[in-house]
């Protein structure tokens, strides 16, 4: 008898629980999923291959000139480039500073076997290559780890063990937004 009354004491605590906890409006709902979609890789391209570029040059990038090869290596990966241009820029301003001025890496990917490395990450002949490599990891993020927004793929590609993941995700999300806002103006 006690038994019954303890699991109708919990079935009323869960209900009037939920009775009075707030509830999410479709609005906000729509909202979250909007942004959530709007963070997902796997897109047709929101800048052009001449936008990267004056990114690029703007910045003194040594990197300057390669716009269409990042450009089309997004649109042969089916990955908005808008990402891989965030990811560079976050990773070393375009390829100024750090390993991946040395390495033509895009975004510093660590060294494994198969690869040319350079200070423990893959290095490559042109930055062309570089670009075609972060594609292809990309690509396994989103086709085996079944990762397809920017959130989820940088906590796998940025562990909190080695960086400061929120700040990355948060980094890329606000470069991402910024250009949009730039090509729609």
């Amino acid at each position: 008898m006690k038994i019954l009354s303890i699991v109708g004491l919990l079935f009323l605590l869960v209900v009037g629980y939920s009775a009075l906890a707030p509830q999410t409006s479709q609005a906000q709902q729509q909202t979250s999923s909007l942004q959530a979609s709007t963070m997902a890789v796997t897109a047709s391209p929101t800048i052009s291959a001449h936008f990267i570029d004056t990114i690029l040059c703007e910045a003194s990038s040594p990197a300057c000139g390669t716009g269409t090869d990042m450009y089309s290596l997004g649109t042969q990966y089916g990955v908005d480039p808008i990402f891989a241009l965030a990811f560079f820029k976050h990773e070393s301003s375009y390829g100024k500073y750090g390993i991946a001025a040395v390495n033509k890496g895009l975004g510093n990917i660590r060294c494994s076997s198969g690869y040319i490395c350079k200070n423990g990450f893959r290095a490559y002949k042109t930055w062309a290559d570089g670009y075609s490599d972060w594609y292809q990891l990309i690509r396994y993020y989103i086709d085996v780890l079944h990762k397809l927004t920017i959130d989820v793929i940088i906590e796998t590609y940025a562990p909190s063990s080695e960086n400061d993941t929120q700040g990355y995700i948060e980094s890329v999300k606000t470069s991402v937004q910024e250009w949009r806002k730039q090509v729609a103006a």
